[in-house]
């Protein structure tokens, strides 16, 4: 392949991570901005491990008596915990991976220390309406760097690793499972309506990620390809690892052989098929069919 040609699907090809990476910082911000200005003052929880950090802060201040300047120390809680999750997404994951979500998440504890909290709630007379705008604004904080490619950390980690793995779980069930056991234990220690109102936020919250998030809207993919090509099959299996079906074809007016390729991926993936495909093909052309309904031996990405 021409070098000039390589040279530039690389800087495009970066250019697009970078943008993805900022999309995914963007996302987290939001999140920081919801769950300060609505959720925090009014003592509610979220869902899965940022709800057990809220948790860990809230025993070390109200019942141990520790004291942190007024800065929410959640963030830096929820840092420390997804230290082992990276450690998990680098190893069994991908590296590409791995860095989009330790910038996510580094940029998510600043975003949380650094935004201040008002002393009382914004809408102080209207608890249920605060819970909404805060799920919405937080699920949206969530699921934008999930459209990106990229992840907040916390359960999605651990939910891909074990995807990954072949075990018989999906993310959501394990945040179900992560859930019930904080409100759980929240029921125990709060009030009724604090668990009530968590709960509320969490639903609407689960709402508006599954609204913005793609990652698995199934993609049907065909490339047309003038040649047979193993390195860029290659490619696609060993980067994505996803299946290729090859047919062998013809042009109807050129009378030119042509390879078509077959591949059944997620729409966070898309971008990096692209990639692979204009790097080995630039003049490849390339149909998407989004949204089919894939049954059998497909592997679901988070």
């Amino acid at each position: 392949m021409n070098k000039n040609i390589q040279k530039i699907t690389d800087r495009h090809f970066l250019q697009e991570q970078g943008r993805l990476l900022a999309g995914g910082i963007a996302g987290v911000f939001l999140y920081a901005v919801g769950m300060n200005l609505f959720i925090v003052p009014l003592g509610l929880y979220s869902g899965g491990l940022m709800g057990f950090c809220q948790l860990i802060r809230t025993l070390l201040v109200r019942y141990l008596g520790m004291s942190f300047g007024g800065v929410d120390i959640a963030g830096v809680i929820y840092y420390m915990l997804n230290i082992p999750l990276l450690i998990i997404a680098y190893r069994n994951i991908s590296k590409r991976f791995f860095v989009k979500t330790i910038v996510c998440v580094t940029a998510m504890t600043i975003f949380l220390s650094v935004i201040p909290i008002p002393p009382s709630p914004i809408m102080e007379d209207d608890v249920l309406a605060s819970c909404v705008i805060g799920g919405i604004i937080c699920g949206a904080g969530i699921g934008i760097p999930l459209r990106m490619g990229c992840s907040g950390g916390g359960m999605d980690i651990l939910g891909l690793a074990l995807i990954k793995q072949r075990k018989n779980i999906s993310v959501g069930r394990l945040n179900l499972c992560v859930n019930a056991a904080l409100y759980g234990i929240c029921m125990f220690l709060f009030d009724v309506p604090t668990v009530i109102y968590s709960l509320i936020y969490a639903s609407v919250n689960s709402m508006a990620v599954d609204r913005l998030h793609s990652q698995n809207i199934n993609v049907e993919v065909k490339v047309v390809t003038n040649e047979k090509n193993e390195e860029m099959e290659k490619d696609i299996m060993t980067h994505l690892v996803r299946g290729v079906t090859r047919w062998s074809a013809k042009g109807a007016y050129t009378e030119e052989d042509k390879q078509v390729l077959y591949i059944l991926l997620s729409k966070y993936e898309l971008a990096h098929l692209k990639y692979i495909v204009k790097k080995h093909d630039p003049h490849a052309f390339i149909v998407e069919n989004e949204g089919v309904n894939i049954s059998g031996n497909f592997l679901k990405k988070l």
